[in-house]
């Protein structure tokens, strides 16, 4: 065989092992849930006398969710004497004569309310959270983004696990106020139920790290204090500080049991936006705090399992490389005429990468749905969705190790529910690289058609959800729809 063939076909088998090896973290992750499950985390005593708490609300331009979220805050089964309601509002738009209206209500209901409204957007979110906390004097402040609707229970089923001095953080299960949006919501609802009950559930209770998810938690403000407060030079502040504090000796605890609901994007371009935001994020953090983390006294496995969390995303751009040397690769591995050592690499990669994926969410969904088995159906196209997003996300994690620097773009919201109404008054237009997913779509059904011609069943099952990940999502992203049945009037 000729030098360049050779060199091509480690090349594309090279990309091919990186691939599998971040796929069978996820076995790992399995492996790390189902044995420390029974490890549910217990306070160690309960408050005698609560203690105070500020609710932080940032917000950007939340027309149409902004009251929503100030109603169910208002609704928290906590002493009003207790709770102070900040509302951190960056917004250029409407949004700030309604909440300022609704704060007003608020306090003749005797709420401690404050509206607090910045002229300019400096450290964008973690600007403001920044902001708000040098204008309470509360040891405790919990988080919640515009789009969610938190639990009258919140505060009390997470505030006792502060009577331990050492918890400078507590993070809940996001639920899902419109899972049955569209089929582009139900496969979000997937996606997020596999990061909160297996991965945070895994590391937090191996003992390993995990982070804030930015809102639905309740932090110790000393904690973010000694950690260094909470700075803008990534676009996850959520992340970065997380970590920050666990080097610092601060230990977390994770509630699966205790959800705050939420809404979720409902347009395939916002959707991408917060992918965009949450990789390119990590990246960030990766680079700022690996180093430093490596460097650290602690044990080799938590060294190991935050590196493979901050780095999971460099995934994507080793996926659109696979993409772009299969065929080729096949071409010249088609010259080869032992079909089964071409077949028995298939289906060990098969099992090593896609077979993780769905084992991952499968057991995700038998935790927190009863129909579980309904959910089956759904796993080609999770798969399709998540291959579909690497020129997206391959785009984030390029601009972060080149230093690129980039907005934070917060994700608009609808006020939406799973009779598929919602109020469209805000869109994220899409980006030109929608025509490159295109183009990779048109790519991998030409090799479809190879595969299909020469019988190789296992690839050509592959590429089936690959091929349908690029249409589906660079379609819907320059159609510019989410597949809604239907939206209310935004007037």
């Amino acid at each position: 065989m000729a030098a360049w063939k050779i060199t091509l076909l480690y090349g594309y088998f090279a990309v091919l092992a990186v691939l599998s090896v971040y796929g069978a973290h996820r076995y790992v992750l399995l492996f790390l849930f189902y044995r420390h499950r029974h490890r549910v985390p217990q306070a160690p005593s309960a408050w005698e006398d609560l203690p105070p708490v500020t609710i932080q609300l940032p917000m950007f331009n939340e027309a149409t969710v902004v009251e929503r979220l100030l109603e169910a805050v208002a609704n928290l089964d906590y002493p009003k004497e207790l709770v102070e309601i900040q509302v951190l509002d960056d917004s250029t738009d409407e949004t700030t004569e309604i909440a300022k209206r609704k704060v007003a209500e608020l306090v003749e209901r005797g709420w401690n309310a404050v509206h607090l409204h910045r002229e300019n957007r400096n450290g964008f979110k973690a600007g403001a959270l920044a902001e708000g906390l040098r204008c309470t004097d509360n040891e405790f402040v919990a988080v919640f983004d515009a789009d969610f609707v938190p639990d009258p229970g919140f505060l009390k089923q997470t505030i006792h696990h502060f009577t331990d001095p050492e918890v400078g953080m507590v993070q809940v299960r996001w639920g899902h106020l419109n899972k049955d949006f569209s089929l582009l919501t139900r496969l979000q609802s997937m996606f997020l139920d596999g990061h909160f009950v297996i991965e945070h559930t895994a590391r937090n209770r191996s003992g390993r790290h995990f982070n804030f998810n930015g809102t639905a938690g309740i932090w110790r403000v000393r904690a973010i204090q000694e950690a260094g407060g909470w700075q803008h030079d990534t676009l996850t502040e959520d992340l970065d500080l997380s970590y920050r504090a666990q080097l610092h000796g601060w230990r977390f605890v994770y509630l699966t049991d205790v959800t705050a609901p939420a809404e979720l994007p409902v347009e395939m371009n916002a959707f991408k936006s917060q992918q965009h935001r949450w990789a390119k994020g990590s990246i960030q953090t990766s680079r700022k705090l690996l180093p430093r983390l490596w460097t650290s006294s602690l044990p080799w496995k938590i060294k190991l399992e935050a590196t493979f969390h901050l780095t999971a995303n460099c995934a994507y751009p080793l996926l659109l490389l696979m993409c772009l040397l299969m065929l080729p690769a096949l071409l010249v591995r088609l010259e080869d005429p032992s079909r089964f050592r071409n077949l028995v690499f298939d289906a060990s990669v098969f099992v090593l990468a896609t077979c993780s994926v769905w084992a991952f969410y499968i057991a995700a969904e038998r935790e927190v749905n009863r129909r579980w088995k309904d959910s089956l159906k759904f796993l080609p196209g999770l798969t399709s969705l998540g291959v579909g997003l690497a020129v997206n996300n391959a785009r984030a994690v390029l601009e972060a190790l080149l230093a690129h620097d980039s907005p934070f773009v917060r994700t608009p919201k609808y006020n939406a529910n799973n009779r598929g109404d919602g109020q469209r008054r805000y869109q994220i237009r899409a980006h030109w690289l929608s025509w490159l997913e295109l183009g990779f779509a048109v790519y991998l059904t030409i090799i479809l058609g190879v595969a299909v011609y020469h019988q190789l069943w296992v690839l050509s099952v592959f590429l089936v959800m690959f091929a349908g990940g690029f249409w589906s999502v660079g379609i819907a992203s320059l159609a510019g729809r989410s597949g809604a049945p239907a939206w209310k009037s935004a007037a």
